[in-house]
């Protein structure tokens, strides 16, 4: 089974003008994430999974598959409100050759620790790859209890279960984690990378962000991973001023699109509706100051 670890960037889905995937534009994305160092790719909920149906989901990660050509590992999100639904996309992933699949617990309602256990039971149990467990409490669902993860590290081992922990207070709760689990949880930061500073040191294998500045994540983790913290933090300040505007869902996903196209990998802003959030002339002007900061702390990779 393949470790998972570094950066494994999101994939941010561009869309055309007539609503469907630009697959042009997703191929340039791809091979831009690697040429920035990513170590992975990731389709979940800020690549707009939850606005797909089943079968443009599958499509969705059948062309991640063929533009990433097996350069770097797939992580597939498969969460949804039922277990059925879940499992039939984790062995169709699998089949199709994703290196694991993630999973948010359903967000409809909110379920007992033991529903939320049995869920991923059931895809765990469906599937042969890695399955990472993504508490996105922070954005949406209630979170996952610590006591689950360490059921389901010592039912199938650490290897077979990993996390992506995201409820708020990050740090605490993971030192938590860390300590009923005698340190045996495979931990993704999933905060855009704002939490690597409190979070390596706690042990984290890697970090989950959008793909907007993958250049700058990269140079953060291995900056992290060198010790050198003098470089993490000049990046990681503007990086952090950066990620502020991007306080719920739609607001990742509107921002994310908008620096795709400042860096010239998007054609347009494009998501599937309905839209919560635009960004307004203002905002803009601060996410190029930004921006333009961050570029500052470490050159951009140009597509």
């Amino acid at each position: 089974m393949k470790q998972l670890a570094g950066v494994f960037n999101v994939i941010s889905t561009p869309i055309d003008n007539s609503d469907e995937i630009d697959q042009k534009t997703l191929k340039k994305e791809i091979d831009w994430l690697i040429k920035c160092g990513s170590n992975g790719a990731v389709l979940a909920m800020v690549s707009e999974v939850l606005r797909f149906s089943a079968s443009e989901r599958r499509k969705q990660w059948q062309l991640s598959l063929e533009y990433l050509s097996g350069r770097i590992p797939l992580v597939v999100s498969v969460g949804a409100e039922s277990s059925a639904i879940a499992v039939g996309l984790a062995k169709d992933a699998q089949k199709d050759g994703a290196t694991a699949v993630m999973a948010t617990p359903p967000s409809a309602f909110v379920a007992s620790a033991d529903e939320v256990k049995n869920y991923y039971q059931r895809i765990i149990e469906a599937v042969d790859i890695t399955v990472i467990v993504q508490d996105a409490s922070n954005y949406l669902g209630a979170p996952i209890e610590l006591d689950t993860y360490v059921e389901l590290i010592d039912k199938y081992g650490d290897e077979r279960v990993q996390f992506k922990p995201e409820a708020k207070p990050v740090k605490e709760r993971l030192a938590q984690l860390n300590k009923i689990s005698d340190n045996r949880a495979r931990v993704f930061e999933g905060q855009g990378g704002i939490d690597l500073l409190d979070t390596h040191p706690l042990g984290v294998k890697g970090t989950m962000p959008g793909a907007e500045v993958p250049w700058a994540i990269v140079g953060l983790w291995n900056a992290l991973e060198k010790k050198d913290l003098i470089t993490a933090q000049a990046i990681h300040t503007p990086l952090a001023k950066l990620i502020s505007y991007q306080t719920t869902l739609d607001a990742y996903v509107a921002v994310e699109k908008y620096l795709l196209v400042k860096q010239g990998v998007f054609v347009n802003t494009n998501q599937r509706g309905p839209v919560g959030f635009k960004l307004d002339e203002q905002t803009k002007n601060k996410i190029d100051l930004a921006y333009s900061e961050l570029a500052a702390a470490i050159t951009p990779v140009a597509i």
